[in-house]
Formats: C-alpha cells, sequence, structure tokens
C-alpha cells in the first residue's frame, strides 16, 4: 500500500492512476472462446472504487443471499473480491460467481463446470456484449438484435 493525499493506495490502483487506461477500446483481439473481436471493455481501467460501486449495484439487484463470491480469473477476481463483502457466509446459500465482461458464455461454463459443478450458484457480470444466457445476470447489456451495430 502506497499513501496518497492522505488516503492509501494499492501498487496496482496507483499504476493505473498513473497511466491513462480506456475502458472501451477499439483494438483487434481474439476473446477467451476464440471469436475475433475489433473493440474490447478493458476493465482495468475500472479502480478499485468503482468494483465497490458496481458491486453495490449488483447487491441492489440481486436479493438472493449469497455465501462467498469469487471471479472468474482474470477479468472477474476485482468484481468478485468487492461482491464478497455482501457475502452471508453461511454454507446453504449458493456461491456467486463474477466476472468483468460476457461475450459468449464460455468463461462462466467453463468456471463452473471446473470449480462448481455440484454447487447452487448467481452468475453475474458487468458487462454483456449480446444478451445473456443461462442464469447469466449483467449490469449492463448491448442491444444486438436489430441494431445497425450487429
Amino acid at each position: 500500500m502506497i499513501k496518497r493525499f492522505g488516503v492509501r493506495t494499492s501498487s496496482a490502483e496507483l499504476e493505473r492512476l498513473m497511466s491513462k487506461i480506456d475502458l472501451f477500446q477499439s483494438v483487434d483481439f481474439i476473446s477467451h472462446a476464440g471469436k475475433p473481436m475489433t473493440w474490447k471493455i478493458e476493465c482495468d481501467a475500472i479502480s478499485d472504487d468503482e468494483w465497490v460501486t458496481l458491486a453495490k449495484m449488483i447487491r441492489e439487484v440481486e436479493r438472493r443471499p449469497w455465501s462467498k463470491a469469487v471471479g472468474i480469473p482474470r477479468g472477474g477476481v476485482a468484481l468478485g473480491k468487492a461482491l464478497d463483502a455482501y457475502s452471508t457466509g453461511n454454507p446453504d446459500h449458493p456461491i456467486l460467481i463474477a466476472d468483468d465482461v460476457y461475450t459468449t458464455g464460455t468463461s462462466f461454463i467453463e468456471f463452473k463446470a471446473e470449480h462448481y459443478s455440484d454447487v447452487a450458484t448467481i452468475e453475474w457480470c458487468v458487462f454483456a456484449r449480446k444478451a445473456t444466457e443461462r442464469r447469466v445476470k449483467a449490469l449492463f447489456t448491448m442491444e444486438t438484435s436489430g441494431s445497425k451495430h450487429e
């Protein structure tokens, strides 16, 4: 931790503040599912305080309790950590699985199958590039059906 302006700041947060990172980037890349993309939502641009606020927003919408929150590495770790503040610790409650961006749902499917295949879960992300499938919920979803952006 580094103290900046009288406030303790993590080295990762300080690095983010010192280097300008755009949340929305026009860049070609391959998604986790192997899908070519022409723009990216770079959640490394989101500050620790913003993750806490996003977690609060999810908590205000998601009324079911959860025992603990876990983030899908690498993108969902910060959100999982922020959501864990709302965990009950009750093993009878489901586990909340979090990710930053939903593109195809592959990350959720693989992570749940590997770590929580026989456990009840609640699944959340911040941004969805399309309508989510299964039971994944998103705070912000892009409209794709009938859109001129398809």
